[in-house]
């Protein structure tokens, strides 16, 4: 039969699915909390994790050691995260790293993602530079780059 669906053209209905940017873990149908890449990049607690991350922690190490190097790829990770322009589908395991999140606005909107078959974006979505202020973009990449993972950093 989808031989035949395929030969006559017959398209079949494509499932939404969606996938937790953090944990790569799949989000079920109306779940998840969706956050624009402002309110992602606000949290500390997520630049502390991203920055310790198995991927990352060599940059950290070396940044903590004083090595341009180092610095330089942590301010490539933030450009890189704080340019996202969709919105994140975030897994209920992860919501937590977003302290200053109202999660019951953030779960409404993924709701609303969900309606509309993933045609919604909240309001302020799109990078960083877009909905924040300059000073208060600055002040994050100034953690995200100088200060994240300091804690966890154990220099020999």
């Amino acid at each position: 039969m989808a031989f035949l669906d395929k030969l006559l053209g017959k398209k079949k209905k494509t499932t939404l699915k969606a996938k937790c940017p953090i944990t790569k873990e799949p989000i079920e149908e109306g779940f998840g909390f969706m956050l624009t890449t402002a309110q992602v990049v606000t949290s500390k607690k997520y630049w502390d994790m991203v920055m310790t991350e198995p991927e990352t922690m060599s940059y950290t190490v070396s940044h903590f050691k004083n090595q341009s190097s180092g610095t330089q790829m942590r301010n490539m990770i933030f450009e890189k995260y704080s340019s996202i322009e969709k919105p994140w589908m975030i897994s209920d395991s992860c919501i937590n790293l977003f302290e200053q999140v109202d999660k019951s606005s953030a779960r409404e909107n993924a709701k609303k993602w969900w309606a509309n078959e993933g045609n919604f974006n909240p309001e302020n979505s799109g990078p960083a530079t877009l909905a924040l202020d300059p000073k208060t973009y600055q002040d994050l990449k100034d953690y995200a780059v100088l200060e994240a993972g300091r804690s966890r950093i154990v220099l020999q």
